[in-house]
Order: structure tokens, then C-alpha cells, then sequence
């Protein structure tokens, strides 16, 4: 398989849906593509692909590879390999490779070229507030998939459009290409230009940025450099693949040993500015709206990182109090977008974090609209409930 058939099959791929997100390449089934949220199968013309053989997608694997040893190496000992893929003047993709079943699949994940700003990912403008800060670390989470590459480019966007900086990207692969515009941007590739995330950071303490990005948070010794760079003077941001603030806090404190719990929770507690959460939810007539939990440090949110959560102390209450601070949780974004009839009430609840908090309040603004919040009719009182039975 040569480089212009690799290069037909993801062009025919891209244009066969709206909304690509992702192609899939597996074993016994049609090669795919992911539009808004659903696999579905792309036919080809000249290829005959109904269902792919092991055959067929090694050799695709092995010509994204490229003779990579790297990549080569990391495919036969760990299992998979991550790397990326340009396919001129149409997208740029972030590949992974992996086996199963004694066979290769990849997915290749489409890469957006044109830098997003907050308006554009329509997210809360609180948002926007993250480049106004100093120091610190700043946490963007969510599943695969789940917009937070994009949230993050929106941030950069706006510290290199008001802000004369040196910004250092740590990524796997870089997916957005930042212009100099105020910022001087120097953007890393793992694999090519550093071998371990923690690696690359160290190195990143020397090079005198006053922004850093790091692609994800995967380990504990990640997790201790960033928290020293923020502690030292440096913005970092960087993501994890958690689902809500509490989780995010728990996650990066399972990574220590128990006897440095303390002091852990104590440096979060000093670093950490905001954690935001994502989630991507179908809308109605199709496509996918994203949904933010917003946390922003405060008194009360260094309390509970310190202390641990506790009765009336959680995560959730610090946030569903913190309006006043731009911060919202879940279940309030959820019940707006209900609102306004961008999603089913079927979603609502199935995305919700608390579901009775969520369905209550799709009861108050069925009420407030006249609507029915129940299908139980016909319902009365008994009115010879409890009376003796006369006997003639």
C-alpha cells in the first residue's frame, strides 16, 4: 500500500459524513468513521473494504509507522504506539496503533487546523479568566474525545494574542500550530523531540517559559514536576482523564504513597487555580454540544482539598455555591441546555451527575411552561375508603 492509496482512503473517509471526529480501522468490520458520536461504515470504489482482514491492516499500520523505531518498538513491547499523520491540504491526524486478538487496529483522530477561541467552542466566557493567571496549574478533564485539546488551544490563543511570553507545548502529537503573535511559542513533539512526559518538563524548567502546556498528567513524576513549576513561578496547564473536580483532586493524590498524603493535598491546595471538566452530548437533530463543570480556587475549595471532602464540604456543593466565583456545575449547564431545547430530557438525565437534582428541576421548568411533569391521570380520592359494608 503506497503513501497516494493511504492518502485516498482517509480523503473518500473525511468527505463520506459531516462531523469526522475520528476513522477506525478493525478487524471483521468496514472501515469507519465517528460522526457525531456514531461509527458508521464508509464503502470505497476502488477497494474493496466490507471487512477488514488482519492482512489489510497491518500493512496500513505498518506504512503509517513508517520505519519508525521508535514507534516499532513501542508496538511490539507495550502493545501500541501513538504518532501522527498530515494529509496535505486537508487535515492532520493524531494516530494510534494497537493490537488485539493477534491483530492490528488503529484509529486515527482528525486534528482541527484553525485555532478555536472561546466564542467559537461556545464554552462559559469565565473561561477566559485561565490566561489572566500568573502561576499555578490549571487542569482540563474529561474522556477521550471530550474537546479538551480545543478548550486548552482557545486558552493559548488568548494569552498569545495579549501577552509577550515564551510559551513551551509539551504534546503527543502537537495538535494545534500556534503563530507567533505577541507569544513566542515553542511547541515539542514526545517521540521526536522528548521521550517521556516527565522528561520533557524537567528539561522545560531550564528553557525559561512562563506558560507551559503538558499534553496529560500520566504519572506521579509528571505530577510532581508540574506542581514545582507552578510552585516556582510558571502557568501550566495540562489534562487527565477524569470525569469531575472531585475525582481529579483523588486521582492526582492516589499517585503518592499514603504517608505523603499531607503534604501532597498541601501543594494542590497552593497550585492549584481552576480544574475544568468537559463532557460532549448529543444534541437534538444531531451533532454534539459539550458541557463544563467549572471549579476556581477559592478559600473553601483549599479547605477541602487539604482536609478531604466531607458532609456539606463536597466538590459538588463548593461549586452549585460558587456563582458568584463563575463557577457551575454539571447538572446547572445540563438543565440550561434543556432549557433552551438544544437536548432531550432523555440526555439530560443520562448525563446528569445527580440525577434527582437534575430531574427536579426539568419538573420546575415543565411547570413554569404548563406542561406535564407526570403521565399518572385519573387519579381521586376514595370517599368510601375505611366505611363498614352494609349487610342487607
Amino acid at each position: 500500500m503506497r503513501r497516494p492509496e493511504i492518502d485516498y482512503m482517509l480523503t473518500t473517509m473525511l468527505d463520506s459524513h459531516d462531523n469526522v471526529s475520528d476513522l477506525n480501522f478493525t478487524v471483521g468490520k468496514a472501515a469507519q468513521v465517528e460522526s457525531s458520536g456514531q461509527l458508521v461504515p464508509v464503502p470505497f470504489e476502488k477497494i474493496p473494504f466490507d471487512a477488514l482482514t488482519p492482512f489489510q491492516t497491518e500493512i496500513f499500520a505498518m506504512n503509517l509507522i513508517n520505519s519508525d523505531r521508535r514507534l516499532t518498538e513501542n508496538l511490539i513491547k507495550e502493545g501500541s504506539c501513538d504518532s501522527s499523520y498530515h494529509l496535505p491540504d486537508k487535515a492532520r491526524f493524531r494516530v494510534n496503533i494497537f493490537s488485539q486478538r493477534s491483530s492490528y487496529s488503529i484509529v486515527m483522530r482528525k486534528l482541527s487546523t484553525v485555532i478555536p477561541t472561546i466564542a467559537d467552542l461556545k464554552v462559559p466566557e469565565v473561561l477566559s479568566g485561565i490566561a489572566e493567571e500568573k502561576n499555578g496549574m490549571v487542569l482540563v478533564t474529561g474522556a477521550t474525545g471530550s474537546g479538551k485539546s480545543s478548550t486548552l488551544a482557545a486558552v493559548l490563543r488568548l494569552i498569545n494574542e495579549n501577552k509577550s511570553v515564551h510559551v513551551l507545548t509539551l504534546e503527543d502529537p502537537v495538535e494545534f500550530a500556534h503563530p507567533h503573535i505577541k507569544a513566542t511559542f515553542n511547541q515539542r513533539e514526545m517521540g521526536i523531540d522528548f521521550d517521556t512526559f516527565a522528561s520533557g518538563l524537567r528539561a522545560a524548567l531550564r528553557q525559561a517559559p512562563k506558560v507551559i502546556l503538558v499534553g496529560e498528567m500520566r504519572d506521579r513524576e509528571t505530577v510532581e514536576i508540574g506542581m514545582s513549576a507552578a510552585e516556582t513561578g510558571h502557568l501550566v496547564l495540562s489534562t487527565l482523564h477524569t470525569i469531575d473536580a472531585g475525582q481529579t483532586i483523588n486521582r492526582i493524590v492516589g499517585m503518592f504513597e499514603q504517608e505523603e498524603e499531607k503534604q501532597i493535598r498541601i501543594r494542590l491546595a497552593d497550585t492549584i487555580r481552576w480544574i475544568v471538566s468537559q463532557r460532549l452530548l448529543p444534541k437534538v437533530g444531531g451533532g454534539r454540544v459539550a458541557v463544563i463543570e467549572i471549579m476556581k480556587t477559592n478559600l473553601r475549595v483549599k479547605e477541602s482539598i487539604l482536609n478531604g471532602e466531607a458532609e456539606g464540604k463536597t466538590f459538588y456543593d463548593i461549586i452549585e455555591a460558587g456563582d458568584a466565583y463563575g463557577m457551575q456545575t454539571f447538572d446547572k449547564a445540563i438543565l440550561k441546555l434543556y432549557e433552551e431545547g438544544v437536548i432531550t430530557e432523555e440526555t439530560a438525565l443520562a448525563y446528569a451527575s445527580k440525577k434527582p437534582i437534575v430531574g427536579r428541576g426539568i419538573d420546575m421548568l415543565k411547570q413554569t411552561k404548563g406542561e406535564k411533569t407526570t403521565d399518572i391521570e385519573g387519579l381521586k380520592m376514595d370517599a368510601d375508603y375505611g366505611k363498614k359494608i352494609k349487610i342487607k
